[in-house]
């Protein structure tokens, strides 16, 4: 059933397109360990096993023990951290203005209550965000990477309207052999500094102009620079909705989805692990 789940998350098939795509790809069935002959689990036992696995938190402690495993094979964090965050979208909630007023509040509007199955399909843990002009609705997904083998070493979920810097202290490590820190001018301010250096970590954040007063030529240079390394973070947000099958989420409520981004993250770490093993078959 796990195996089930990972390739959901490889190549974002829905609980539906589980039992077909098993049945029709004899590389999966390879991969699930079944033969022609066997069954193969249907959707709602697909999503009864995700439910189980959402409501107790347990993908975390499975992307915690997979980060042991590569610790074990030598693949530990190594050369600094980059901090992150994608936004994950979900399908929109056709909402009366009123009725988003009322949930951004933290209240459940009126009449739902007495419609069960009419509340059940609404999201009230996912928000609105705006980035480059463009709205957005869903949640974001923060990522810690390790500069040296492009490995997602923690993460956090939160709805897509937090700040990506408000997950700096859900995201940093101690394990890293690097002392510096990399993200994008979003993270920039005195308080992650002082908490930075609190650490003893070194700051590598882009700095950003201010009104009236844009960068230096040596600032802008300097954050070139740092793009060389924080780059390396857009590669894993691309190949999760490049090579992965995109990130849309079909889940209603944070728990859920934490549940299916977190596999996503997951299930992307595998994969590098394998791209790793073929490039350098014994990590230092």
């Amino acid at each position: 059933m796990f195996k089930a789940l990972v390739l959901s998350a490889l190549y974002n098939l829905s609980d539906d397109q589980i039992k077909y795509q098993v049945r029709d790809r004899l590389s999966f069935m390879r991969f699930l360990g079944q033969g022609l002959g066997d069954r193969v689990p249907d959707a709602k036992t697909v999503w009864l096993y995700r439910e189980a696995l959402a409501k107790v938190g347990m993908v975390d402690e499975l992307f915690a023990q997979f980060d042991g495993y590569l610790a074990r094979r030598g693949y530990i964090a190594r050369a600094g951290q980059i901090l992150d965050a994608s936004i994950v979208p979900v399908p929109h909630n056709h909402n009366k203005r009123k009725e988003n007023m009322v949930i951004k509040a933290g209240k459940t509007p009126e009449g739902w209550a007495d419609e069960p199955a009419k509340r059940s399909q609404k999201d009230v843990d996912a928000h609105w965000t705006k980035k480059h002009g463009t709205s957005y609705y869903g949640y974001k997904n923060h990522v810690n990477v390790d500069r040296k083998h492009k490995l997602i070493r923690r993460y956090h979920v939160t709805d897509a309207a937090v700040h990506d810097s408000q997950a700096v202290d859900q995201l940093l490590t101690r394990g890293n052999t690097g002392s510096g820190v990399s993200a994008d001018a979003a993270y920039r301010s005195a308080e992650i500094e002082a908490t930075l250096k609190a650490r003893k970590l070194t700051s590598h954040i882009h700095r950003k102009g201010k009104r009236g007063k844009p960068l230096t030529q040596q600032a802008q240079k300097s954050n070139r620079t740092k793009s060389t390394v924080r780059v390396r973070v857009e590669h894993i947000f691309g190949a999760q909705a490049n090579d992965m099958g995109g990130t849309l989420v079909r889940t209603i409520g944070l728990v859920r989805a934490k549940a299916k981004i977190g596999m996503k993250n997951l299930a992307y770490s595998m994969r590098r692990l394998g791209q790793l093993g073929r490039l350098n078959p014994c990590p230092a």
